[in-house]
């Protein structure tokens, strides 16, 4: 039987985000700090430079044992050995991932609306990242918001491990959380964040606090 990551505290790479710090640096601090897996996310590079990152970040988190994603481009999954991809609604169709990828992987599917939610009950995905939750600046081409009730839903609908996004930090994390979400990915949070290491350490914290107390 596959073994699934811990989904606590998702980070969503951004090198945009990360004030000119290299994005392995980053990402480092991040882990040390508490993150559970890593989604490197790369909408405006080559294919040669976004392998040569997803090599990069490979290496790095293997001793920590925390999984690497990639977004949408199953060709980079692929080529760097990645422990899976994420696709959007308009990205890969995900049983076609799967197919490529094969039964090992990780594929992640982002759902937007509820109905989105209901047609994925029966496609082969691991998880599902639902939102945004919030409104977010990171994401410019974001569905509207979600909000709290509709991640509820999407949780009554799915046996599926759900990942929230979208406008999430330590103000709304336990909300989050006490409306079913099995954990939380973050961007700016961490990325743009002075201190990544810190940050999400405070993030795992509250993470961790919420998934003990009743929902």
């Amino acid at each position: 039987m596959k073994t699934l990551p811990d989904w606590r505290l998702y980070l969503v790479t951004d090198r945009g985000l990360a004030r000119g710090r290299p994005l392995a640096g980053v990402v480092e601090e991040a882990v040390r700090g508490g993150v559970t897996a890593v989604q490197l996310r790369e909408k405006i590079c080559s294919t040669a430079e976004f392998v040569q990152l997803g090599r990069e970040l490979k290496k790095l988190l293997a001793p920590f044992q925390v999984p690497l994603i990639v977004n949408d481009r199953v060709d980079v999954a692929l080529e760097i050995g990645a422990d899976g991809v994420h696709v959007g609604q308009q990205d890969m169709d995900a049983e076609r991932a799967r197919r490529l990828l094969g039964p090992g992987a990780i594929i992640g599917l982002s759902i937007e609306t509820v109905e989105q939610a209901r047609a994925a009950v029966s496609l082969d995905v691991d998880y599902l990242g639902v939102g945004p939750v919030f409104a977010t600046a990171t994401k410019m081409d974001a569905a509207p918001p979600l909000g709290l009730e509709g991640l509820a839903q999407v949780r009554a609908i799915s046996r599926r491990p759900i990942v929230a996004i979208g406008g999430i930090g330590p103000q709304n994390v336990r909300q989050a959380i006490h409306s079913g979400a099995d954990g939380v990915a973050v961007v700016s949070a961490i990325c743009a964040a002075d201190d990544p290491e810190r940050t999400a350490r405070q993030l795992r914290q509250s993470i961790d606090a919420a998934l003990r107390s009743p929902r």
